[in-house]
């Protein structure tokens, strides 16, 4: 068995043997910059592709960000070795010398738990990434609206304004983060201050966004006092609601409803031929706000990381 990253574009069409939902993105992402073949790697016996890792990040970055692509050939009664093996090689040449692992996703149909054959998918991934010494992270759902849907109307309760500059944001970010049910924002709060965490997620995914800050919107009272905030964005991918919230002191009043409403409504004035959104499953008042809100469950996303 041979064990190596691909050589370039040339050899996509042998990396994309193994099916998964991220195969007709690999061609623009490495034209893009957002994969590089040193990133991809392939397990081969003879021309047959036994397994197969891949890393993602940002155009110019010089190390991934995330482990997407971790694949094994179904028919080998050793696959989840031999992909194990694979991806212990590829993190060595890979990674920079001890950095941390990037955390691992892998998308998922939403009922994988009840058919046998996506169970079997993700119990091998998973035990992939626990032999190289990853754990679960969290199970988050993928949600999708689309066009034609109805939008609620305005309950006339909320006023809704831009965002005035990041540093309004980022305040309204940190009081967010006061009793939040988000996995990721819970394990940032073990290491760092809740502004600390604020700043970072501020500024490595908002400020990067290419999408028109003029769509973002704070809610408030119509005395002016900020309720929650909704940022409507594009991810380079699709239209998304990249971040949602509503400050703890207005908790449980509904106004979840009207804020998700307001940039729903932002994004379908640009027409755009579906809005993307994702919550933690555990995170069941969000996620009962994104089906009243029209959005229906299309798929999920398994995370693992390293401790």
């Amino acid at each position: 068995m041979t064990t190596r990253p691909i050589t370039g574009h040339g050899e996509l069409e042998l990396f994309s043997r193994l099916p998964y939902t991220l195969n007709e993105e690999l061609a623009d992402d490495l034209a893009a910059g957002r994969r590089h073949p040193g990133w991809m790697w392939v397990a081969l016996r003879g021309g047959r592709l036994l397994a197969r890792v891949a890393w993602w990040g940002r155009p110019g970055d010089a190390a991934p960000r995330i482990l997407d692509v971790v694949d094994v050939d179904d028919a080998e009664p050793d696959r989840v070795d031999i992909g194990a093996h694979l991806l212990r090689t590829a993190m060595t040449a890979t990674l920079p010398l001890g950095a941390h692992p990037p955390e691992y996703s892998r998308f998922v149909p939403p009922d994988w738990r009840a058919d046998p054959a996506s169970e079997r998918v993700v119990a091998d991934r998973v035990a992939v990434l626990e032999r190289v010494g990853a754990e679960l992270f969290v199970e988050r759902l993928r949600l999708v609206w689309e066009p034609g849907t109805p939008v609620p109307e305005p309950s006339g309760r909320l006023r809704f304004r831009p965002v005035e500059d990041a540093a309004e944001l980022v305040d309204l970010m940190t009081a967010a983060l006061d009793g939040t049910l988000d996995a990721h924002s819970r394990d940032d709060l073990t290491r760092m201050s809740a502004r600390e965490a604020a700043i970072a997620q501020y500024e490595d995914e908002f400020a990067r966004l290419a999408s028109p800050r003029q769509w973002w919107r704070i809610a408030t009272l119509p005395c002016g006092e900020p309720v929650g905030f909704v940022i409507p964005a594009h991810n380079g991918y699709n239209a998304t609601i990249a971040y949602l919230a509503v400050l703890p002191a207005h908790r449980g009043n509904g106004h979840i409803d009207d804020v998700l409403a307001e940039g729903t409504r932002v994004l379908a004035e640009q027409h755009v031929p579906r809005i993307r959104a994702a919550t933690d499953r555990g995170n069941t008042p969000m996620a009962d706000a994104f089906r009243r809100a029209g959005y229906v469950e299309f798929e999920r996303e398994i995370k693992m990381t390293w401790s």
